[in-house]
């Protein structure tokens, strides 16, 4: 049924049109770019709405499946719908305490026919893909013997799969856990934050970049050994938005004014080429393209821009009052999702904000959850947990 759904909603893309799936925190690139083109963003429509429980969980979507999470009733919930209309294929629930920003903010992700999930409390599920039946289940705070943040705040990590390993952003330089057992392979001690791992290759081998309560570490993917650290201390330790790859260089970002920093790791050692406070990345990860890095500079319920800065020295390009939001890119376009809901699609253009069009979604405050775009559909939901689908194929 679902690869029978997947097969309809590509061929309802315009002719001459590219669709893809978005199957993995921050899509199959793991950089916030789809590969996607023939986007008619001034002719999107709203074409089903569900309604999922609290939480801030993204979208993952294969085969013309979608899955995602939600909290109601001290219960959280892992579904498994149709991509074209929102009906349900399987659910899941288990006991889930809440805390503070209700709900789940780990976004499922699908590997080899199975969906792996993560809770605020680091319970880590693996799940039969066409199913829905659990394989196994980790406790992964419980077994690494870390602890949440002292705030209470919740993991935040989505699982990156790395081979036959599961990265998470648990403990100050991460955890690895066997994708098919759910067994830890390594782990490090400390507080970690909210950023998901980022993988890339340097000098033959695969490092994972953690940015944790320290700062970035980066670590090698398969023994957890450390490659290289450069300290970056934030406000509650938020260090929220992913790290960003380019090349030889790794761009990072925080918000409450700790500002934004471009580092070399030509030589094997992470050193600052510049600084900036220009760009403020709460947890909104910014998007690099062609040699510019465009994000959301500031933090919740404060002002904030959607801003152009120049990847070779920080200098600002252009920037474009929005409030706070987030957003990934495709078909030369920027896809904008702000705090009130309103879904902004611009050029990617280094010269100039230039707006395509707008669409209100009706989700209201708070959406802080990055919008996906997967064969033709925008899907964004907001802290409530309504969730909605856009059609912007035709």
């Amino acid at each position: 049924m679902g690869k029978w759904i997947g097969c309809l909603m590509v061929a309802a893309v315009a002719a001459g049109a590219v669709a893809d799936d978005w199957y993995t925190w921050r899509g199959p690139t793991a950089d916030g770019i789809s590969k996607e083109t023939g986007l008619k963003p001034t002719s999107a429509k709203k074409i089903w709405t569900k309604e999922l429980g609290v939480g801030y969980s993204a979208v993952g979507v294969k085969d013309g499946r979608l899955y995602t999470m939600g909290h109601a009733d001290g219960v959280d919930t892992v579904y498994c719908l149709e991509a074209a209309t929102g009906a349900t294929i399987w659910n899941y629930s288990y006991d889930c305490e809440t805390g503070k920003y209700k709900g789940p903010r780990a976004t499922p992700v699908i590997n080899d026919g199975k969906v792996y999930t993560v809770s605020r409390t680091g319970l880590l599920i693996c799940f039969d893909e066409g199913s829905g039946k659990k394989r196994w289940e980790t406790d992964v705070l419980a077994e690494t013997n870390n602890k949440d943040s002292r705030w209470g705040w919740g993991i935040s990590t989505s699982a990156v799969i790395e081979g036959d390993l599961i990265l998470l952003n648990i403990g100050a330089a991460g955890t690895a856990v066997d994708k098919h057992t759910g067994k830890i392979k390594w782990t490090s001690s400390g507080l970690q934050s909210y950023a998901s791992p980022v993988v890339f290759n340097h000098r033959g081998k695969r490092l994972a970049a953690i940015f944790s309560a320290p700062g970035l570490l980066l670590v090698d993917a398969q023994t957890g050994a450390e490659a290289g650290r450069y300290e970056w201390k934030t406000k509650y330790d938020i260090n929220g938005a992913d790290p960003v790859i380019i090349g030889d260089r790794i761009y990072i970002s925080s918000a409450y004014k700790s500002g934004c920093a471009m580092l070399d790791f030509s030589s094997g050692k992470l050193e600052p080429l510049w600084e900036s406070d220009l760009m403020n990345n709460q947890f909104s990860t910014s998007i690099h393209i062609d040699g510019y890095i465009y994000g959301v500079d500031g933090h919740v319920k404060n002002k904030g821009f959607l801003r152009c800065v120049d990847a070779k020295d920080g200098a600002e390009q252009w920037s474009k009052p929005i409030g706070f939001g987030s957003l990934i890119a495709a078909d030369g376009q920027l896809i904008v999702l702000d705090e009130k809901g309103t879904l902004i699609f611009a050029k990617i253009d280094p010269e100039k904000y230039i707006e395509v069009a707008t669409f209100e979604t009706g989700l209201a405050k708070l959406c802080w959850t990055p919008p996906v775009l997967a064969n033709g559909i925008v899907y964004c939901r907001n802290d409530k947990g309504t969730l909605v689908a856009i059609d912007v194929s035709q």
